[in-house]
């Protein structure tokens, strides 16, 4: 195996009503977590190709800011920024300033890669059972997402800031300026964007929210509505002049707690010294090696770059090239799923809090004893976790828990230099709460588990003041076997996340598509319970031949957002998922 970059830190070698209708009660009777944001059709997407640059995002509108930026002799790192903020109005039911993100950056010239975590914290008053009811029972999820209770500390704005220190080329001032422009000017809402409003239930119960989305009548704006949104704009204004500090201190910090913690039904109990107090954190980057590639990722609190490297390290021992995509290659896969996630279940939380022996999670020997727990021709069914190495004694009982959605943007610039960022604001419109400042706040809060115990025993990832929630969230980077910059992806789509980027890479990696390719290629995975494929899709042409190996099969509609790009000798190509509305361009 060649060795990776030196400078690496490495741990280890659906139609919307019709989900409505049919596609939630169905979940929710299979004991899974809810759809993020339910699907609102496909479209078809040409492969993107760019001899200097390329910027890929959920939007349109957001990735021609992108690439304005890049023509304009912007880094990647400026770039994203733009994208993150031009998102914040077109696709605000995914992310925004009002979430929080991970961020993995490659400095081509230095060879150094770094991942910042922007994730949400919890309130220094947040206490375990802050999501228990009065009968000592987990709240509903909807119930517990709606309002201030579900809220978390914001870390974009401050994650956008320290990334433009380290790696920004263009004045601050004018990587905000698309998004100004946007919002004074307007843009028209998307079909994707009033699909999702249609059926919301509980926005419009925010007045400001309603008054932004809705018409007097209460009915959700009409596609193509032109929206405008000024005070997003002063917000912006604001950041632009001042930094991160006027969204965490000042007028915007006391909007932000006063919009928490004045909710009438369920308050929250955020303080100006919880927003003052946010800090980026910069964590070792997670990277492993699969067949000659080396694919590096977010560590904990992420989930995302172990389990998708659990996956891959245990489908090594395949050859998937030779299989290629079919019923085979998915029982392999699905079964890698399960035991990545039982691991995850046990082992992963905010690792300032939880010992996370990620070194042992994606050691070499451990996951091809791992490997040797899949049968060839039966499913496992239900995996249980497994005992890596340089695991520390810990009585904890596993988890599942709830994770919902988000958006990604993938950038390479004229230089070289790549970002991958997943962001999000957690379930599709967050905690249905818009402040004054013409933005919607998350409710990340309930990405921990609900319930802080499991038979008797705490869990890994419960409510506790100061710490942030797990994700699945999985920005990744993949290089060559001469450790040159290879691919740049990532999805939104909450736990079916890590499934929908090892998905991506076998695809790309294996069976050598290009990236529109494998983007579009079929959903499938297993999150420890049954097996899911995407309907409509070839892989609903496998159900019958996983069920005779065993496999409890589900349809399902699988919103997935993957934006990949790959390095060529001729330029870049890019792939934007038609699920949601993405595009792929550049120059």
């Amino acid at each position: 195996m060649p060795r990776p970059p030196s400078s690496f830190t490495v741990l280890s070698l659906a139609a919307a009503g019709l989900w409505l209708a049919l596609g939630a009660p169905a979940i929710a009777q299979q004991g899974l977590a809810p759809a993020p944001e339910a699907a609102t059709g496909r479209t078809a997407r040409a492969l993107g190709t760019a001899q200097r640059f390329m910027a890929a995002a959920a939007n349109p509108l957001a990735a021609a800011a992108g690439r304005d930026i890049l023509r304009a002799g912007g880094s990647a790192t400026d770039a994203a920024i733009a994208i993150q903020l031009v998102l914040n109005l077109v696709e605000p039911q995914s992310s925004g300033i009002g979430g929080g993100a991970f961020f993995v950056h490659w400095d081509e010239a230095g060879r150094k890669l770094a991942t910042l975590d922007g994730r949400e914290t919890a309130p220094k008053a947040a206490r375990p059972e802050r999501f228990l009811g009065a009968d000592g029972k987990p709240m509903k999820f909807v119930d517990a997402v709606v309002g201030g209770r579900s809220v978390g500390i914001p870390g974009t704005v401050r994650l956008l800031e320290e990334a433009h220190k380290r790696w920004g080329k263009l004045p601050w001032p004018q990587v905000i300026a698309p998004a100004i422009k946007l919002a004074e000017d307007g843009f028209a809402i998307s079909p994707r964007l009033g699909g999702l409003l249609a059926f919301e239930k509980n926005l419009g119960k925010d007045a400001r929210a309603a008054a932004y989305f809705y018409e007097a009548d209460g009915k959700p704006k009409a596609i193509g509505t032109v929206l405008k949104n000024p005070a997003f704009a002063a917000t912006l204004r604001s950041i632009a002049e001042a930094g991160a500090d006027a969204f965490y201190k000042g007028e915007i910090a006391q909007d932000i707690v006063a919009t928490v913690t004045g909710h009438k039904d369920n308050p929250g109990d955020m303080t100006l010294d919880d927003l003052a107090g946010y800090k980026v954190e910069e964590r070792a980057p997670v990277c492993g090696r699969y067949r000659v590639y080396t694919l590096c990722g977010m560590g904990p609190p992420s989930s995302g770059a172990i389990a998708v490297q659990q996956i891959l390290g245990i489908l090594e021992t395949k050859d998937l090239a030779r299989l290629g995509p079919g019923p085979e290659a998915a029982h392999w896969f699905t079964e890698a799923g399960r035991l990545a996630f039982a691991d995850r279940a046990l082992y992963l939380a905010d690792p300032a809090f939880i010992s996370v022996p990620a070194a042992g999670l994606i050691d070499e020997g451990y996951l091809r004893e791992r490997a040797r727990l899949v049968s060839p021709d039966k499913s496992m069914g239900k995996a249980i976790a497994g005992d890596p190495p340089n695991k520390r004694a810990q009585l904890l009982a596993p988890s599942d828990g709830i994770e919902n959605g988000t958006s990604h943007i993938s950038v390479v610039d004229a230089a070289g230099n790549a970002v991958s960022m997943t962001t999000t604001i957690e379930d599709g419109f967050g905690a249905r709460l818009m402040t004054a400042g013409g933005f919607l706040l998350n409710n990340e809060l309930t990405d921990f588990n609900l319930a802080p115990t499991e038979d008797g025993k705490p869990v890994a990832n419960r409510v506790e003041p100061g710490k942030r929630p797990r994700s699945s969230m999985a920005p990744t980077i993949v290089f060559d076997a001469f450790g040159r910059l290879y691919a740049v992806t990532g999805s939104p789509g909450g736990s079916q996340i890590i499934g929908y980027v090892a998905k991506t890479l076998v695809a790309l990696l294996d069976w050598k598509m290009d990236p529109q390719q494998a983007v579009d290629l079929g959903n499938f995975g297993s999150r420890n319970g049954p097996t899911e494929l995407e309907r409509g899709t070839e892989a609903e042409g496998w159900r019958a031949a996983l069920q005779a190996k065993g496999h409890e099969v589900r349809l399902l509609e699988m919103t997935s957002g993957i934006q990949a790009i790959v390095k060529t000798p001729a330029g870049y190509l890019g792939g934007a998922d038609g699920r949601r509305e993405g595009v792929a361009i550049g120059d």
